[in-house]
């Protein structure tokens, strides 16, 4: 895995996509970088001879093309010569389930495809687009996960999804994740308990998809997963996921305690941002919370996480060996924010103690 210390480096990047505006809106936000050199294909088998000339450190792919849809593109490369590829995508309901099942594929993130032209293409897309680039370059590529070769979980009876809402809620985990991060709480979710504690997470990921990615843990899991509505109650066994592009904080109402959904400028250049969590749960939980960072680049979370810390709560933050990107798990390390750093394989049962 390249360190993060690596990253004046130059960073060459292939953009495929049959629009014509959209390689034009995508090369002209990330070649204002210094660090980003851009090349652009219109399909896949362009793309191809050109990565026979120069192979590129990280690919933003369409999925819907001619001659080679970007799933079997995406399939071909990781089985040949893995890169770090980022899906650009729509939000319509198939190009969302295509997206997700390209991350199973080993795609590293999704960012959204502009609708309009450079000018309409907000500070803030661009601005998440460049972060990701910049993440995929550092990820460590491992092999595809599919989440279809987990045994299905769910009972085949109906059992209470979580604790009446006036019993009081306990342990409160609250989980930030960021590049990697899919696969991840895949693994940790999967393997909870019925009786696990209340879950909150905020993964970094744009608005519509989390409510995919959410309806796809929830199949696969013994837990309710969902995407988190203003007002949802954090029980035992159950988890909420922040929706994309909207902060996710949780508050006290007696013996209860509830999740907020608001809007909000970027916080630690993210929206939904770990840290806004973090610092709530701290506030509302104490020693009480239980606080994980996994993989990821930037620093989102590790300030939130050292507020948990100085309330009581325990902190937990993913080893480097098991995360695609160490960047987030080091900087909450490196300001002392930490209390066990453990490989991704224990951390469920660190939740359930």
């Amino acid at each position: 895995m390249l360190s993060e210390d690596s990253a004046s480096r130059q960073i060459t990047v292939l953009v495929v996509d049959d629009s014509a505006v959209v390689r034009q809106v995508l090369e002209a936000v990330l070649s204002q970088e210094p660090d980003l050199v851009v090349m652009v294909a219109a399909d896949p088998l362009i793309a191809q001879r050109k990565m026979a000339r120069i192979r590129p450190d990280v690919i933003v792919l369409d999925l819907e093309m001619p001659r080679m849809d970007g799933l079997a593109f995406l399939r071909k490369v990781m089985a040949t010569d893995p890169i770090p590829t980022v899906i650009c995508s729509g939000v319509a309901g198939r190009g969302t389930q295509a997206a997700l099942r390209a991350l199973e594929e080993g795609a590293v993130g999704i960012v959204t495809k502009p609708k309009l032209g450079l000018r309409d293409f907000l500070y803030e897309s661009g601005l998440v687009l460049t972060d990701m680039v910049r993440a995929a370059a550092r990820a460590r590529i491992s092999r595809p996960f599919f989440p279809s070769d987990l045994t299905m979980r769910k009972s085949a009876s109906p059992q209470p999804r979580h604790q009446r809402p006036d019993v009081a809620t306990r342990r409160i985990v609250a989980i930030g994740a960021s590049t990697g991060g899919t696969e991840a709480l895949t693994e940790i979710l999967t393997a909870m308990p019925k009786d696990s504690p209340g879950i909150a997470v905020v993964q970094h990921m744009p608005e519509v998809f989390t409510a995919a990615f959410a309806e796809r843990l929830n199949q696969l899991s013994q837990i309710e997963v969902k995407e988190a509505e203003h007002g949802d109650l954090i029980s035992p066994g159950r988890a909420l996921i922040a929706p994309g592009n909207r902060h996710m904080s949780v508050r006290r109402r007696g013996e209860q305690v509830l999740v907020e959904i608001a809007d909000g400028p970027l916080i630690s250049r993210h929206r939904p941002s770990v840290d806004v969590l973090f610092r709530s749960v701290a506030q509302a939980a104490g020693a009480n919370g239980l606080g994980i960072i996994l993989t990821g680049m930037g620093n989102d979370g590790a300030q939130g996480l050292l507020e948990m810390k100085k309330s009581g709560a325990e902190t937990v933050a993913q080893d480097e060996a098991s995360c695609v990107v160490f960047g987030m798990p080091r900087e909450a390390i490196a300001c002392g924010a930490v209390d066990f750093v453990l490989p991704l394989s224990k951390i469920p049962a660190k939740i359930s103690l």
